[in-house]
């Protein structure tokens, strides 16, 4: 089996980090294309359970079930952003967590979840080895980093939100945990924060994180990374699930001399079609009711179509033109990086940037591949500066409201 120059412990993503677009061949104005219903039915299976056997990588490699078996307890778990699905709670466990009977600050409890299926994106194999409940394999899916939930039972518990960007997750922090690591590896997991990660560095050993994006909205767009290396989900899908998430399967890209095959067999395949109709089945999601100004959004949109210039690049219904072309980083406002990272596109195979689509883009800061921008108030005056725009504050004041309202 090859392996990439680093411990990939980048592969906790485990889902569609850099996804900005999906396949469908329209362009921003066109029919839409349908969606079939039962293969993604299928695909919602695939997206929130199949691990593509990459329990081999974090069970054999990183050895993560004695870390969690040993050391994490749920209170653990939720501070660094894992999920629990209430949904898969039976009961008496509901009970047990309300009345205190049952501890969170035990790692037995951790299993006991990982049993029922509870936690969101991990899947842990629990046998009983003598006499008691001991968690022999884990992996991770693809709603470990592209889902939420709506903290309807208490914070990190509640019903699934599938495809929003799970933004309190500290990935690297998860794969700190692990004993095969080094010290310096452990470093450079530990600088990248809540909702970042960086989908490139255990290829090309450069460290600089990008944010978790959301996986909703994608129908009719053809470009599916921040830098639109695929005109196909099925593309990005199967870089994540195999170069990231340590899935059986082979991913090739001759523009970046990735070349990583996992395992004999093929267990990724086969399962991309019913995944990236899921992914396109899913909406962004609307504003929520009172949350942005009706009047100074209405004033807003006529900045952003107008003297802001937004709808040059944020064009059609989708609100961006990936369909039609591509950016160079010089047209861009979200470079330098920070910290003196390398940019981000010049470790892609397109060298350039897509324009992000914005429908939904209320739900989830920060704001530009790298999260430079906390708020879209910072978006705005980030683009007014670096554009020379010359808004007044009422005018970028309107412009964020028409955002929040996307």
């Amino acid at each position: 089996m090859r392996k990439s120059r680093t411990i990939w412990g980048t592969a906790v993503m485990g889902g569609l980090v850099g996804l900005t677009g999906a396949a469908g061949g329209c362009g921003n104005d066109s029919q839409t294309p349908t969606i079939n219903a039962a293969q993604a039915m299928q695909g919602q299976d695939i997206f929130r359970s199949d691990t593509f056997g990459d329990e081999t990588f974090w069970t054999d490699t990183l050895h993560l079930n004695e870390v969690i078996q040993s050391a994490v307890d749920p209170t653990t778990a939720l501070k660094v952003g894992l999920k629990v699905d209430a949904d898969a709670l039976p009961a008496d466990v509901v009970a047990g967590v309300q009345d205190g009977s049952i501890s969170l600050t035990d790692p037995a409890t951790t299993v006991a979840l990982l049993k029922l299926g509870a936690v969101v994106g991990v899947k842990g194999t629990v046998e009983n080895v003598n006499g008691t409940d001991t968690l022999t394999h884990v992996g991770i899916t693809c709603a470990l980093c592209h889902s939420t939930v709506d903290d309807s039972f208490m914070p990190g518990i509640g019903k699934r939100l599938d495809a929003w960007p799970n933004t309190s997750l500290n990935p690297g922090a998860i794969i700190a945990l692990s004993p095969a690591l080094t010290a310096d590896q452990k470093a450079v997991y530990n600088s990248w924060g809540p909702g970042k990660y960086d989908p490139r560095y255990n290829q090309d050993g450069l460290n600089g994180p990008v944010v978790i994006p959301p996986a909703y909205g994608l129908l009719g767009l053809n470009k599916v990374t921040v830098t639109g290396d695929g005109d196909q989900l099925e593309y990005w899908n199967r870089y994540v699930a195999v170069t990231q998430m340590g899935g059986h399967g082979t991913f090739m890209e001759p523009r970046t001399g990735v070349n990583v095959t996992n395992g004999t067999d093929d267990l990724v395949s086969s399962q991309l079609p019913a995944l990236q109709e899921y992914q396109l089945s899913i909406p962004a999601p609307p504003p929520p009711a009172g949350s942005f100004d009706q009047a100074a959004a209405d004033r807003g949109k006529m900045v952003f179509e107008g003297p802001g210039k937004c709808a040059t690049c944020h064009s059609g219904s989708l609100f961006t033109d990936a369909n039609s072309r591509l950016h160079d980083p010089s047209e861009v406002v979200s470079e330098p990086e920070p910290n003196g990272e390398p940019s981000y596109a010049s470790r892609s195979a397109t060298k350039k940037y897509r324009t992000a689509p914005l429908r939904g883009v209320w739900q989830h800061p920060p704001y530009f591949h790298n999260g430079t921008a906390p708020t879209l108030e910072a978006v705005v005056e980030t683009y007014d500066s670096r554009k020379s725009l010359g808004l007044s504050a009422d005018q970028k004041a309107d412009l964020v409201q028409y955002l929040k309202s996307l």
